[in-house]
């Protein structure tokens, strides 16, 4: 069993055989990709609707309230979601490391699906009043909830199933889903903007992005029935059975008693991912259209696309992560915050639409330097027994206090303050964060996770591992 330290050394010195490695299963291993990216799209697919109809919607259930204080309402029910996610977390989590993560991400995406259909069916505020905007207050918590198993138990999927050569590359495959789903969100509420009457969207338009969430979760949870367990969880559960089945089971706050260094380094982790992300995708809309003035379709068009552009340089980073390792890519896009912040927004302030593409593309590159790595960097940080909670809990304690806020305070900070450049000095404080952490971490790059036995792609790679770890055994043998 791996330690985690030094551990194709210690794999040795314990007697690792090739019956002790995980072959994994290319097929299987595609097909536990695809559908952890797809739960993923579709979390993100809700993002995208309501992030691309903030002002409409605050128009829709705030309707007594002025533009400015509309949006914050809407960005404040967007936030609300996210108060609850931790709580979701401490459900979920536990959950997937006793009965299997497979069942819960079937779940979670049921739920999901449950919670952004029913936004699409509740009157406006015109129709019902007060009740209006507490029916959509209580479908986002229902969101929220859900949602607090979704990312932690994909990403742990994913770097289960994942070969310790290609868990960076395999991992990043579900933040292309995230943005691949935030971009078909944003694509069809712009296409809608663009080609029906503002007062249509108002009546009912903007009700069918969230309609839509019904056959996509259906699809969803289709395909994650179809999958199998990871390799890692039935090896643990097997040898669970074997040997620990009198071990009482660690309580949450034992955990987070026990955990508390590497749960530290996740929040730190997930605060500089998760504002970074935020402020590109949830926030960047409103604040073209809302603070620099810029036509509202031009607003969703360009950030769209450098959502788009996005999408390869995230698998780009995950791919070298598997070759230079996962701290100077991390530490790179947080100096990058540090540094590039002010400059960015400035240009984005210009009001040139060169400039704000440019200024725009920056954080996006930057982002790209996070999404692409944290899929395969925050799994490692946990054993197996406790992975999926760890990562629930400290994931989602991280974005519910610094991520999914970032809009709402952002845009209080600029209204109160009358400063644009507000945003840029909480990224700045986010990648001072992050760079910090990343000093703290160790590289888990082409190592075998905490808890787990290494895991190749074919039985004659796991051969090559045994003839290289007898090897390295003999040359450190004393004379």
């Amino acid at each position: 069993m791996s330690t985690g330290t030094d551990t194709t050394h210690s794999a040795t010195a314990s007697g690792l055989t090739v019956d002790d490695i995980t072959v994994i299963d290319n097929k299987l291993l595609k097909r536990a990709v695809g559908a952890a990216a797809l739960g993923n799209a579709m979390e993100w697919f809700d993002f995208g609707v309501y992030s691309y109809l903030a002002v409409i919607i605050g128009q829709v259930f705030f309707a007594d309230a002025s533009a400015a204080a509309q949006l914050i309402a809407s960005f404040g029910t967007f936030a609300a979601a996210f108060l609850v996610r931790p709580i979701g977390g401490m459900v979920f989590g536990p959950l997937g490391d006793r009965i299997g993560r497979q069942k819960v991400l079937a779940l979670t995406m049921i739920m999901m699906s449950i919670g952004t259909f029913c936004i699409g069916l509740i009157p406006s505020y015109a129709s019902i009043g007060i009740a209006a905007p507490i029916l959509l207050l209580l479908a986002r918590l229902l969101q929220g909830f859900s949602t607090g198993g979704e990312y932690g138990g994909a990403a742990t999927f994913i770097a289960e199933y994942s070969t310790d050569k290609r868990r960076g590359f395999m991992g990043s495959f579900l933040e292309f889903g995230t943005l691949g789903g935030y971009l078909l969100g944003a694509s069809l509420v712009t296409a809608m903007i663009a080609f029906l009457p503002h007062q249509t969207m108002m009546d009912w338009g903007w009700r069918v992005p969230f309609f839509l969430a019904a056959p996509l979760g259906l699809f969803g949870l289709y395909i994650r029935l179809k999958l199998e367990e990871t390799p890692a969880f039935k090896d643990h559960m097997d040898k669970r059975e074997e040997m620990e089945h009198n071990k009482p089971r660690l309580s949450v706050w034992q955990m987070l008693r026990d955990q508390r260094k590497p749960l530290l380094k996740c929040i730190g982790l997930v605060l500089m991912f998760n504002v970074s992300n935020y402020m590109l995708t949830a926030y960047m809309p409103s604040y073209l259209t809302g603070v620099l003035g810029m036509s509202e379709l031009s607003g969703l068009m360009l950030v769209m696309v450098i959502m788009f552009i996005m999408m390869p340089l995230t698998l780009m980073w995950g791919y070298l992560t598997d070759r230079i390792g996962r701290r100077p890519v991390i530490g790179l896009g947080a100096l990058g915050l540090i540094v590039l912040a002010i400059p960015s927004y400035m240009l984005i302030g210009s009001g040139n639409m060169l400039l704000v593409f440019a200024g725009l593309a920056i954080l996006g590159l930057l982002h790209t330097c996070f999404s692409g790595t944290m899929p395969a960097t925050l799994p490692a940080l946990f054993v197996t027994d406790i992975r999926y909670s760890a990562l629930a809990i400290g994931f989602n304690l991280s974005v519910s206090l610094f991520g999914g806020t970032t809009p709402l305070i952002t845009a209080w900070l600029v209204d109160t303050t009358h400063n644009n450049l507000m945003p840029a000095y909480y990224m700045i404080g986010a990648g001072i964060i992050g760079l910090l952490t990343v000093l703290t971490l160790s590289e888990t790059a082409r190592k075998p996770l905490k808890g787990s036995s290494p895991a190749v792609a074919t039985e004659a790679e796991a051969h090559r591992l045994i003839d290289k770890l007898r090897k390295r055994k003999v040359k450190h043998k004393p004379a």
